[in-house]
């Protein structure tokens, strides 16, 4: 009979703990800001930047949300969502209007005028921190993990994010090649290409990919002189998909004077990946740092 009861407790106690999983419980979140922030309902969410909606639909809660922002394209299931703009021209009239309890963004959205305007409304806004880093993808799941009151399934999403990451480095570890990779995020936009310095996200992924990001004079995207370009001698250009596309592909890259002098555009050595797996930093970040690996190092790739 004690067995029967202890038995029935622990049930209810499952079932109450799902309860306030699903349904959402109050719970305090320190965020990107340093602000503690109080969040009591989590039911409508408007989630801003791709790797955010990445976790928020790898924990299973995607009819938590009502509405994502236009960097928000994985899954494809994003695409029947509402957009509210890109994820820093925010605007706090039409988010509002969605009757969210809860605005969920990467910590680099705003502007910051309409965060406020959000906040001032009873809107809690949790600024998800973004480091370009596996550590800081795994704190990126925790946070939202608990943001939304789903902590179990978010230790479950970083054990499997763990193992991937470190098949991934398993599969870079093995490469005896350390190519030198020049990012470029614009071409051909009337003004000199931008590429990729220090502390970006493209500088991460190309270390982690095993490669040397060849602009180390500055930090951030910044223009590169046609001399600089040259100077840099990259053995493999790196853009996304889009930007190549945008310039009508290969061709329009190595017609650029400066890009067809350096060893990667003599050997025609080009790696397009899609924008928000390479650069995100998210759930699939170990499938970024495979694709590249393969893409920049000859012995994986089999040339």
């Amino acid at each position: 009979m004690k067995s029967l009861v202890i038995s029935a407790i622990c049930t209810m106690l499952a079932m109450v703990a799902f309860t306030i999983e699903e349904a959402g419980a109050e719970v305090r979140i320190m965020d990107a800001t340093g602000e503690t922030v109080h969040v009591r309902q989590t039911d409508r969410v408007v989630s801003v930047g791709g790797a955010v909606t990445e976790i928020v639909f790898g924990l299973g809660l995607s009819d938590r949300i009502v509405a994502v922002d236009s960097t928000s394209r994985y899954p494809d299931e994003t695409a029947t969502k509402p957009k509210v703009g890109y994820m820093r021209q925010l605007g706090a009239e039409p988010i509002l209007a969605l009757n969210p309890s809860l605005v969920l963004a990467v910590e680099d959205a705003g502007p910051p005028e309409a965060l406020d305007q959000i906040r001032e409304a009873g809107v809690p806004v949790i600024l998800v921190p973004d480091k370009s880093s596996p550590e800081g993808v795994i704190e990126k799941i925790a946070l939202v993990a608990e943001t939304l009151g789903a902590p179990e399934k978010g230790r479950a999403f970083v054990s499997r994010f763990r193992t991937e990451i470190q098949e991934a480095s398993t599969l870079v570890a093995s490469v005896i090649s350390r190519p030198r990779v020049l990012f470029l995020l614009t071409v051909g936009s009337g003004g000199a290409p931008l590429a990729a310095g220090l502390n970006t996200s493209a500088a991460g992924i190309i270390e982690l990919a095993g490669g040397i990001n060849v602009v180390d004079a500055f930090e951030g995207y910044r223009p590169l002189s046609p001399e600089a370009a040259v100077a840099a001698a990259p053995e493999v250009i790196l853009m996304t998909e889009q930007s190549l596309s945008a310039l009508g592909g290969g061709e329009g890259l190595r017609g650029i004077p400066e890009i067809a002098l350096t060893p990667a555009g003599q050997q025609g050595r080009v790696v397009a990946m899609d924008g928000l797996l390479l650069l995100g930093f998210g759930p699939r970040t170990a499938v970024a740092i495979t694709q590249l690996a393969r893409g920049i190092h000859p012995e994986l790739s089999g040339e």
